[in-house]
């Protein structure tokens, strides 16, 4: 099977991640507003508690069935038998977490109350069991994956600016965010037959699966809890308003760990590859060169965000969404955190098979995040909640960075740290004052700004010749020439 070079299929990812980057731009200052407050704040209820589901009925098989299927990508019929368990397993998982979610509908009162909005989101817990991701991405099909979710992204986007007219459709909304999100997995099904065959050719032996998948469920299921443990406390704890300012704050956030992160999701089934043929020396180039981009590019874009963190919420969400900027400068720094350990564990451990030690660390932090909502929530809401999270990734990277110490000192030596601090002290002062003589409005004083702050960080680091910036610029000239 014809396979892409990494740098293509990080470009498909790229642009995959950049739509991710403008479509929120382009919907999230519009629902904001139509919504308000409180129906940004339930539906951001009801996406996290689905979510919740949603990992359960995955039981792992995201992270797991990628890792699977690259090992036997080359032999049709082992990675026909092994997408047949795969999703007889899913299908049962499946089954009886929609059990479980109804009679939770009848008994949670919280759920009961927004019954009708989970009931739509819901649908997205069985459009993610059947769309198998794992398997594109492990046969690394990024420019199949990248084109159909920009479609249905865009009619995600058509039907949101044409049906949701008033507070009321917060309902309407939760369908159309499933459109737009899980859509592309259906196309996903009705295209499986092109890569494998369903003709039963042995006896299933579902056993093999059950352990590894159990190790990523936990390590999905940590991950998943305090990743959404703050929105579903806060509303247990606060309600619906201090929900759609947290909401907001984590919104800038989320898509800057998405851009950082992007590299991650191609590198996966390579270096699970590399992992199987034994080749240390091109996985650990490979790594080195992740942990550059990350560094790069995280502490630049943590950085100016936090500098225009009350701009960036003016202009997304309005005036009325202003108490959302202390939420979203506290976890700032966690785009910088979430991409080290996503190097780390994802990058380093996952595919040697020591995903367990991923679990360890990601649990370590729940725990803490947990403990910490509890303490600070109450009296500090948004505030406390991003607070605890931020301990939490702080916590979550160090076990896994102490865990790789050896691993680790080696590859660090590779990166030029001073010429990116360099590079960010001059970019910050550039960005700082470009902003504060700007006097054209919010969307202009962000572009500006945002034109001196990264202009300046490139030329700095251009001028200083680090290693990966060069080398990508490099690149990215050879190619032009080459269809010049």
């Amino acid at each position: 099977m014809k396979t892409h070079s990494v740098k293509f299929n990080f470009i498909m990812n790229a642009i995959l991640t950049v739509s991710s980057v403008l479509f929120p731009l382009i919907t999230f200052p519009y629902i904001s507003r139509v919504l308000l407050v409180a129906g940004n704040g339930k539906v951001a209820f009801a996406t996290s508690v689905v979510s919740y589901f949603t990992m359960f009925a995955s039981l792992g098989l995201p992270t797991y069935g990628v890792r699977a299927c690259a090992k036997v990508r080359d032999d049709k019929e082992k990675l026909s038998q092994t997408v047949q368990e795969l999703l007889i397993i899913s299908g049962i998982t499946t089954a009886i977490t929609y059990i479980v979610f109804f009679v939770s509908l009848f008994v949670i009162p919280e759920f009961a109350a927004e019954r009708k909005l989970l009931m739509v989101t819901a649908l997205s817990i069985g459009m993610t069991s059947i769309g198998v991701q794992w398997l594109y991405n492990a046969l690394e099909q990024y420019s199949y994956i990248t084109t159909c979710a920009l479609v249905f992204k865009v009619i995600g986007m058509a039907l949101m600016f044409v049906l949701i007219r008033k507070p009321e459709d917060y309902v309407l909304y939760g369908f159309v965010y499933v459109v737009g999100s899980f859509g592309s997995y259906v196309m996903n099904f009705l295209r499986l037959r092109k890569f494998v065959s369903f003709k039963k050719t042995g006896s299933y032996n579902l056993r093999q699966h059950i352990k590894p998948t159990l190790r990523f469920f936990l390590l999905s299921a940590a991950t998943s809890v305090y990743l959404n443990l703050d929105v579903v406390m806060l509303q247990f704890m606060k309600g619906d308003i201090e929900v759609g300012y947290y909401n907001a704050g984590i919104k800038v956030k989320t898509v800057l760990v998405t851009c950082v992160t992007s590299l991650g999701t191609v590198m996966l089934p390579r270096l699970s590859y590399y992992v199987q043929q034994e080749a240390e020396e091109a996985f650990r180039k490979l790594v080195a060169k992740a942990l550059s981009f990350v560094l790069i590019v995280a502490t630049a874009v943590s950085i100016y965000f936090t500098l225009y963190a009350k701009e960036s919420i003016l202009l997304l969400a309005g005036k009325d969404f202003l108490p959302a900027v202390g939420p979203m400068v506290i976890l700032m720094p966690t785009v910088l955190l979430i991409g080290l350990s996503n190097i780390t564990g994802i990058q380093i451990l996952t595919p040697r098979g020591e995903e367990i030690k991923v679990v360890y660390s990601v649990t370590a932090g729940a725990v803490l995040d947990f403990v910490f909502n509890l303490i600070l929530i109450p009296k500090f809401g948004a505030d406390g909640a991003a607070f605890s999270t931020l301990m939490a990734e702080v916590l979550v990277l160090a076990i896994q960075g102490f865990g790789l110490r050896k691993e680790l000192k080696g590859i660090v030596k590779e990166i030029q740290v001073w010429k990116i601090i360099l590079g960010l002290a001059g970019a910050t002062a550039a960005g700082y004052f470009a902003g504060a003589l700007t006097n054209l409005g919010i969307f202009f004083t962000l572009c500006v700004s945002a034109l001196f702050f990264f202009g300046t960080y490139g030329i700095i680091l251009l001028m200083l010749r680090e290693t990966f910036v060069t080398s990508t610029l490099e690149s990215c000239l050879r190619l032009v020439k080459k269809r010049g």
